[in-house]
């Protein structure tokens, strides 16, 4: 057999560690072991109903044709008029490019923007795609190392510190993965007048939003609605994960480059999943997903306390999304090995630290509450067995 050669790049992307851990367990499954699965980031509720119902109806009345690279326009105008709505920000349906899913939108926002060898700064720990996109575009990713003295967000001080000549953007999450923090709006201004200083662009993952917990539920394009790179999805919030759709707002005059590169990366998003997609924004649909959101923040407010029992340092505690970052320093200085032997002893199944950077990544470990509570709180006994044994 020929030896296929591939690209120096690949050697830098990286796959997720959890996932020998997601295989072990299904085959643990498939023999009959009951596993609780706490390391992937999706929920276990369905799409509502009103969606899939608007889904179903695009299939049958045959809406199954290639749309615009933009998307629907009836689509852009629902996500300009929610934004307007929920947050009182005018954004013009012109700026909004319907994507598949937000990975989608951030590779047109990094494939317009990076020349070869340009920096973005983004956290450590981070959501590690993030880094990926920028090495395939032959950008450095520069992971800057933060902890919960931060709420493991960057600061406006470490954007000035690190931002050099080859700087291009920052890019934030907020709410965060694999953290659940959120950055405030006095600290998204404080971050973007950073980079406005210099040049820069900022980019904000915001597919998190809806999610929150106690504090406001921001976009940062109400620090600056004309100028701030947003990407969003309707996966999270909205629990269509594999309907496979997300959306970018853009600067208005990069918009027909986005447009240009969209048609050759992926011409459209799916079609089907656009026409459901208008159902998202109907008040039957953001009822439920306002029941859903208040039964994460019960989930979250049983799994955070129970997590520090058992002697796991919660020092940030999540506001958004719906994980816990916990350091696991107690336990183990190898978290990949704590999560393996976790798994063969328990059957329960949560995330590494390796798998978001590597700042005291040895040490910390990412739950997600993406399980009813009476599944967490028999998560929990057999890891409490597990530990005092």
């Amino acid at each position: 057999m020929n030896e296929h050669s591939t690209a120096a790049r690949m050697r830098d992307i990286q796959p997720f560690h959890v996932m020998a851990l997601l295989d072990e367990a299904r085959q643990r499954e498939a023999a009959g072991q009951d596993i609780i699965h706490l390391e992937v980031g999706e929920p276990d509720f369905p799409t509502p109903e009103p969606i899939v119902a608007a889904g179903i109806r695009a299939l049958q009345d045959g809406r199954t044709k290639y749309t615009a690279a933009r998307g629907l326009p009836a689509l852009r105008e629902a996500i300009a008029d929610y934004y307007a709505a929920r947050f009182g920000v005018v954004i013009s349906p012109q700026r909004i490019l319907i994507t598949p899913g937000a990975s989608g939108a951030l590779q047109l926002v990094l494939g317009a923007l990076l020349n070869p060898g340009d920096e973005v700064l983004m956290t450590d720990p981070g959501y590690p795609c993030n880094r990926h996109f920028v090495r395939l575009f032959e950008g450095k990713a520069r992971a800057i190392a933060v902890d919960a003295s931060s709420d493991y967000q960057l600061t406006a001080a470490q954007v000035g510190e690190y931002w050099t000549p080859a700087t291009r953007a920052v890019l934030l999450a907020s709410p965060a993965n694999p953290t659940g923090t959120v950055l405030s709006l006095p600290e998204l201004q404080a971050i973007y007048a950073q980079t406005q200083q210099r040049g820069g662009e900022l980019i904000v993952d915001e597919i998190y939003q809806g999610l929150t917990y106690g504090v406001a539920d921001v976009t940062a394009l109400s620090v600056d609605p004309d100028n701030i790179w947003v990407i969003n999805s309707f996966s999270k919030f909205f629990g269509m994960t594999g309907w496979r759709l997300g959306w970018v707002v853009a600067p208005a005059n990069v918009v027909e480059v986005l447009d240009r590169l969209a048609q050759n990366l992926f011409l459209a998003a799916p079609t089907p999943a656009q026409y459901a997609a208008l159902a998202a924004f109907t008040p039957e649909s953001l009822a439920i997903m306002e029941a859903q959101r208040q039964e994460l923040q019960q989930r979250r407010d049983f799994l955070v306390p129970a997590l520090a029992d058992l002697g796991f340092e919660v020092a940030a505690p999540p506001q958004g999304a719906f994980y816990v970052y916990a350091g696991s320093a107690r336990f183990s200085d190898d978290a990949q090995a704590l999560c393996r032997d976790v798994l063969d002893k328990t059957g329960v199944t949560f995330t590494p630290g390796i798998d978001f950077g590597v700042h005291q990544a040895a040490t910390h470990v990412r739950f997600a509450y993406t399980c009813p509570v009476a599944r967490l709180e028999q998560a929990i006994e057999r890891l409490a067995r597990y530990f005092r044994s």
